[in-house]
């Protein structure tokens, strides 16, 4: 099983063994996953699925507003569906509270094994400078490479603000622009020359290098830590 839905506890046959089938089938799935190196999706859904299910464990009412509801009928007056709850017994209750109690420390154990291995791999990667970094740093290119190799993927990246109800965040995009050779005369700083003359944009651009010493999948776990790591130092 490679997913779990957003509300596989409440889905279908309430059953603690059907559940907890489901469940070990999706965390056999995040595990090999993870024995490839490949961080995400998999870490971010785990912590998903765990947040959901902590929310669940504190406030019953949560897990009924979690099921599934029957569709009555349109209403004419209001001119919409209306929908009734579903009755939950306290044996179906306690079937649910058991597949949260036995949930939570499966998900905690993979998410925690997903953290040694993300926190493994930033260690072993390094982010530099290239030239000297302009003012604004919000738009910019990264290179990504790997120790051993003399592929040099160039990324461009741009930071953007968040916002909901709470607070306000920055994330980043990057986009491939594309991948090259470095070499005696093809340096990263001649690299950077290049695209300033093919992207009049940015005239000055930001420009940093990541390497990792470790050859792991590009997109399920090079891009998404290097992400973070210019997160930390971009203004």
């Amino acid at each position: 099983m490679k997913s779990l839905s957003e509300n596989w506890i409440t889905e279908g046959w309430i059953d603690f063994e059907y559940k907890k089938y489901l469940l070990l089938a999706y965390l056999q799935h995040v595990g090999g996953q993870f024995k490839e190196v490949k961080l995400y999706p998999p870490l971010a859904d785990l912590i998903q699925h765990y947040t959901r299910l902590k929310i669940f464990e504190q406030n019953r009412d949560q897990i009924k507003s979690a099921f599934p509801k029957m569709l009555v009928g349109p209403d004419s007056n209001e001119m919409k569906f209306t929908y009734k709850p579903l009755v939950i017994d306290d044996e179906m209750m306690k079937q649910l509270e058991d597949i949260v109690a036995f949930s939570i420390p499966k998900l905690k154990n993979h998410i925690e094994e997903g953290k040694n291995i993300y926190d493994f791999l930033e260690r072993e990667m390094k982010i530099e400078p290239i030239g000297i970094s302009p003012l604004y740093q919000k738009e910019g290119y990264v290179f990504l490479s790997f120790e051993k190799t003399k592929e040099v993927f160039v990324y461009q990246y741009k930071v953007n603000l968040f916002q909901n109800s709470v607070d306000t965040f920055k994330g980043i995009m990057m986009q491939l622009v594309q991948k090259v050779r470095r070499s005696i005369l093809n340096t990263y700083e001649q690299i950077k020359l290049d695209l300033i003359k093919t992207n009049k944009e940015l005239p000055n651009p930001a420009t940093y290098c990541i390497c990792s010493r470790q050859h792991i999948p590009l997109e399920e776990s090079f891009v998404p830590i290097s992400k973070r790591l210019l997160l930390k130092v971009v203004e």
